[in-house]
């Protein structure tokens, strides 16, 4: 009876002890805050395989447009919401330096020369302000190939050609405060223009029929005449015909869209990650495993048809509907960030102005 007692005693000390180690190992797993655009998307597969590897549960905070992702951290700064930030572009990247949000990262990925730097003050590996490059895409005019076919119209030559009566009511851009692609459109056009040739430009656009919608998918699905709207010409991305040959239900081999690369109407958008500053200290190491993680070639690989942009790591392979169907321009357009910081206000007022008022 002692025996039994004795051995039921060791029992349950024993069980006690092994609740006691699960429930510390409970309590040391790290929660990672990752804030993000809406469209940030992996594989569920390639974000668990972090998870596990670095032993942490990642909670994703989408903060809406980038736009709005960015506000919400300089909002929050002095009590952060998040560890680390995926999403800042190099149009935003002036307001988050200014802001003070960042904090400098070192690591691996941050040695590794990128494929495109994050601005023109970048260092020899493309990081500027502490945030490292993930990958990078071209905002530019996508065109209906069928419908110029049906039509027998020739494709514009310059911007110039879109201010003709012959383009009236053809073209769909997005509204810049409202959308990346439409603030990267705005900049390439001041960029490859000048400012009053741009404004002058978007003036003529005005009188000759553009229209605004408030964000990429519904200019994308909702205006563009390949899916059903009346516009054959529509401000997306470089990487758009490969995805239409990727999505598409029936087997094609060639888009039925194609990219229009004009002067004064292609943004290279950088991307990059980093760490936030005054962020929770028990995340930190877990924060800078997630920025080599969106380095690591699970990433670079999944991310070019999950979110339709470039890999930054230089050697990284292009999946083949990239290789085949997603040509990058020989030229764009760009912006020192300078120029980015002491006038993106005053420029999307006088765009509101010309345009829409």
């Amino acid at each position: 009876m002692q025996r039994r007692f004795f051995s039921f005693s060791m029992a349950l000390l024993a069980l006690s002890g092994v609740l006691s180690a699960l429930g510390a190992s409970a309590q040391q797993q790290v929660t990672l805050r990752v804030m993000t655009h809406n469209s940030f998307s992996l594989p569920k597969e390639t974000l668990a395989q972090f998870e596990k590897k670095a032993g942490v549960k990642l909670q994703i905070v989408k903060g809406g447009s980038a736009g709005e992702m960015l506000n919400k951290l300089i909002l929050t700064r002095n009590q952060p919401i998040a560890d680390v930030v995926y999403g800042i572009d190099n149009t935003l990247l002036p307001r988050a330096q200014a802001a003070g949000i960042i904090d400098p990262y070192l690591g691996p990925a941050a040695r590794r020369k990128a494929a495109a730097p994050m601005d023109d003050k970048a260092d020899a590996n493309g990081v500027s302000a502490g945030v490292v490059p993930v990958n990078y895409g071209y905002v530019t005019f996508n065109i209906d190939k069928a419908w110029f076919a049906r039509q027998g119209l020739s494709l514009p030559a310059s911007l110039q050609d879109l201010t003709r009566p012959a383009y009236n009511r053809l073209v769909v851009v997005q509204h810049p405060a409202t959308s990346s692609a439409g603030q990267a459109f705005l900049l390439a056009t001041i960029s490859g223009l000048g400012e009053d040739a741009a404004f002058d430009w978007w003036a003529r656009m005005r009188a000759n029929g553009v229209k605004v919608a408030q964000g990429w998918s519904d200019a994308y699905y909702k205006d563009f005449s390949k899916n059903g709207g009346t516009r054959p010409i529509v401000v997306s991305y470089a990487t758009s015909p490969a995805a239409e040959v990727f999505y598409s239900k029936e087997k094609i081999h060639t888009p039925p869209t194609a990219n229009l690369f004009l002067t004064g109407a292609v943004f290279r958008q950088v991307e990059g990650v980093a760490l936030l500053k005054g962020a929770d200290p028990t995340a930190r190491e877990a924060a800078m495993a997630f920025i080599e993680f969106m380095r690591s070639p699970a990433v670079q690989h999944d991310l070019q048809t999950s979110m339709w942009m470039y890999p930054a790591e230089a050697q990284a392979k292009r999946v083949d509907a990239l290789q085949q169907h997603a040509q990058e321009p020989a030229t764009f357009n760009s912006l020192p960030g300078t120029a980015l910081h002491a006038n993106a206000r005053r420029w999307l007022h006088r765009w509101n102005t010309v345009v829409l008022k």
